[in-house]
Protein backbone atom coordinates (compact mmCIF):
# COMPACT_ATOMS: atom_id res chain seq x y z
CA UNK A 1 0.00 0.00 0.00
CA UNK A 2 1.59 3.54 -0.68
CA UNK A 3 1.86 6.17 1.63
CA UNK A 4 -0.13 9.53 1.04
CA UNK A 5 1.40 12.23 2.38
CA UNK A 6 -1.48 14.41 2.43
CA UNK A 7 -3.91 11.82 4.30
CA UNK A 8 -5.49 12.95 7.14
CA UNK A 9 -3.88 11.79 10.73
CA UNK A 10 -4.56 8.43 11.82
CA UNK A 11 -4.17 9.32 15.66
CA UNK A 12 -7.29 9.25 17.85
CA UNK A 13 -8.60 12.87 18.11
CA UNK A 14 -10.02 12.52 21.19
CA UNK A 15 -8.13 13.77 24.51
CA UNK A 16 -6.42 11.28 26.74
CA UNK A 17 -8.25 10.49 30.27
CA UNK A 18 -7.27 13.11 33.31
CA UNK A 19 -4.66 10.71 35.17
CA UNK A 20 -3.06 11.55 37.98
CA UNK A 21 -1.28 14.68 36.40
CA UNK A 22 -5.11 16.11 35.59
CA UNK A 23 -5.64 15.95 39.19
CA UNK A 24 -2.35 17.38 40.28
CA UNK A 25 -3.03 20.11 37.93
CA UNK A 26 -6.73 21.23 39.14
CA UNK A 27 -4.89 21.07 43.16
CA UNK A 28 -2.24 23.23 42.13
CA UNK A 29 -4.54 25.93 40.23
CA UNK A 30 -7.43 26.02 42.88
CA UNK A 31 -4.16 26.66 45.35
CA UNK A 32 -1.97 29.41 43.70
CA UNK A 33 -3.47 32.14 45.22
CA UNK A 34 -2.37 30.79 48.82
CA UNK A 35 0.67 29.95 47.10
CA UNK A 36 1.35 33.18 45.76
CA UNK A 37 0.41 35.35 49.16
CA UNK A 38 1.95 32.98 51.28
CA UNK A 39 5.55 33.69 49.26
CA UNK A 40 4.84 37.45 49.25
CA UNK A 41 4.55 37.24 52.70
CA UNK A 42 8.06 35.73 52.72
CA UNK A 43 9.17 38.34 50.19
CA UNK A 44 7.39 41.03 52.47
CA UNK A 45 9.89 39.70 55.53
CA UNK A 46 12.68 40.05 53.34
CA UNK A 47 12.11 43.21 53.15
CA UNK A 48 11.47 43.31 56.72
CA UNK A 49 14.67 42.35 57.48
CA UNK A 50 16.49 45.26 56.12
CA UNK A 51 14.61 47.30 57.75
CA UNK A 52 15.36 45.86 61.35
CA UNK A 53 18.64 45.16 60.02
CA UNK A 54 18.74 48.98 59.88
CA UNK A 55 17.17 49.39 63.27
CA UNK A 56 20.17 46.90 64.80
CA UNK A 57 22.84 49.53 63.19
CA UNK A 58 21.07 52.68 64.45
CA UNK A 59 20.73 51.13 67.98
CA UNK A 60 24.39 50.09 68.13
CA UNK A 61 25.34 53.77 66.83
CA UNK A 62 23.29 55.11 69.92
CA UNK A 63 20.71 57.08 67.83
CA UNK A 64 18.01 55.21 70.04
CA UNK A 65 15.40 56.62 71.75
CA UNK A 66 15.56 58.46 75.42
CA UNK A 67 15.80 56.05 78.56
CA UNK A 68 16.97 53.28 76.47
CA UNK A 69 20.19 50.98 76.60
CA UNK A 70 21.32 51.15 72.55
CA UNK A 71 23.28 48.08 73.03
CA UNK A 72 19.98 46.10 74.38
CA UNK A 73 17.78 47.87 71.47
CA UNK A 74 20.41 46.59 69.00
CA UNK A 75 20.81 43.14 69.76
CA UNK A 76 16.82 43.02 69.89
CA UNK A 77 16.66 44.45 66.64
CA UNK A 78 19.41 42.16 65.41
CA UNK A 79 17.82 38.90 66.87
CA UNK A 80 14.39 39.97 65.28
CA UNK A 81 15.80 40.91 61.80
CA UNK A 82 17.67 37.26 61.74
CA UNK A 83 14.29 35.31 62.41
CA UNK A 84 12.98 37.30 59.73
CA UNK A 85 15.29 36.52 57.53
CA UNK A 86 14.50 32.42 58.38
CA UNK A 87 11.24 33.12 58.00
CA UNK A 88 11.18 34.77 54.78
CA UNK A 89 13.68 31.77 53.55
CA UNK A 90 11.20 29.33 54.86
CA UNK A 91 8.29 30.74 53.48
CA UNK A 92 9.46 31.63 49.83
CA UNK A 93 10.22 27.79 49.81
CA UNK A 94 6.95 26.78 51.18
CA UNK A 95 8.94 24.63 54.28
CA UNK A 96 6.29 23.76 56.97
CA UNK A 97 8.81 24.88 59.85
CA UNK A 98 7.79 28.11 59.05
CA UNK A 99 4.41 28.17 59.39
CA UNK A 100 3.66 28.52 62.86
CA UNK A 101 6.42 31.06 63.64
CA UNK A 102 5.40 33.59 61.07
CA UNK A 103 1.67 32.88 62.76
CA UNK A 104 3.62 33.93 65.97
CA UNK A 105 4.88 37.00 64.29
CA UNK A 106 1.48 37.57 62.38
CA UNK A 107 -0.71 37.58 65.77
CA UNK A 108 1.62 40.59 66.85
CA UNK A 109 1.43 42.53 64.21
CA UNK A 110 -2.53 42.54 64.51
CA UNK A 111 -1.85 45.39 67.24
CA UNK A 112 -0.83 47.44 64.40
CA UNK A 113 -4.51 49.17 63.57
CA UNK A 114 -5.51 49.76 61.46
CA UNK A 115 -3.53 48.73 58.20
CA UNK A 116 -1.18 46.20 60.38
CA UNK A 117 -4.71 44.19 61.85
CA UNK A 118 -5.83 43.52 58.03
CA UNK A 119 -3.03 42.62 56.43
CA UNK A 120 -1.82 40.36 59.45
CA UNK A 121 -5.27 39.07 59.21
CA UNK A 122 -4.94 37.96 55.10
CA UNK A 123 -1.48 36.33 56.51
CA UNK A 124 -3.23 34.83 59.30
CA UNK A 125 -5.98 33.28 57.25
CA UNK A 126 -3.90 31.81 54.83
CA UNK A 127 -1.61 30.20 56.70
CA UNK A 128 -4.26 28.93 59.07
CA UNK A 129 -6.82 27.94 56.42
CA UNK A 130 -7.26 24.36 54.61
CA UNK A 131 -5.69 26.19 51.75
CA UNK A 132 -2.49 27.19 53.59
CA UNK A 133 -2.41 23.85 55.26
CA UNK A 134 -2.11 21.87 52.05
CA UNK A 135 0.53 24.61 50.49
CA UNK A 136 2.90 23.46 53.14
CA UNK A 137 2.02 19.56 52.67
CA UNK A 138 4.85 17.20 51.46
CA UNK A 139 2.41 16.33 48.72
CA UNK A 140 1.76 19.78 47.57
CA UNK A 141 5.43 20.00 47.15
CA UNK A 142 5.08 16.27 44.88
CA UNK A 143 2.42 18.29 43.06
CA UNK A 144 4.65 21.65 42.21
CA UNK A 145 7.43 19.14 41.10
CA UNK A 146 4.99 17.76 38.58
CA UNK A 147 3.29 20.90 37.59
CA UNK A 148 6.50 23.62 36.72
CA UNK A 149 4.46 25.12 34.18
CA UNK A 150 1.55 26.19 36.45
CA UNK A 151 2.57 29.82 36.74
CA UNK A 152 0.54 32.82 39.05
CA UNK A 153 -0.05 35.50 36.81
CA UNK A 154 -0.21 38.68 38.69
CA UNK A 155 -3.59 41.33 37.89
CA UNK A 156 -2.59 44.45 35.77
CA UNK A 157 -4.44 46.18 38.39
CA UNK A 158 -2.09 44.82 41.29
CA UNK A 159 0.94 45.92 39.45
CA UNK A 160 -0.92 49.71 38.39
CA UNK A 161 -1.21 49.52 41.91
CA UNK A 162 2.12 48.74 43.27
CA UNK A 163 3.88 50.92 41.19
CA UNK A 164 1.68 53.77 42.52
CA UNK A 165 2.39 52.67 45.83
CA UNK A 166 6.45 53.07 45.17
CA UNK A 167 5.38 56.29 43.92
CA UNK A 168 3.82 57.31 46.71
CA UNK A 169 6.43 56.41 49.07
CA UNK A 170 9.20 58.00 47.29
CA UNK A 171 6.90 61.25 47.46
CA UNK A 172 6.41 61.08 51.11
CA UNK A 173 10.17 59.85 51.68
CA UNK A 174 11.20 63.18 49.16
CA UNK A 175 9.02 65.23 51.41
CA UNK A 176 10.17 64.26 54.51
CA UNK A 177 13.85 64.44 53.72
CA UNK A 178 13.35 68.07 52.05
CA UNK A 179 11.67 69.03 55.17
CA UNK A 180 14.09 68.31 57.72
Amino acid sequence: MEMNPYAPPQAPLTPPPLGLAGEDEEIRKKHLNTEATIKSVGTLYYLGFFALAAGAFTAFTGLTVKDTNPIVMGAIFLVLSLVQLFLAYGLRRLLPWSRWPTVAFSCIGLLAFPIGTLINGLILSNLLGAKGKMVFSEDYKRIISVTPHIKYKSSIWVIVLAILLIIVLIGIIEAVSIGE
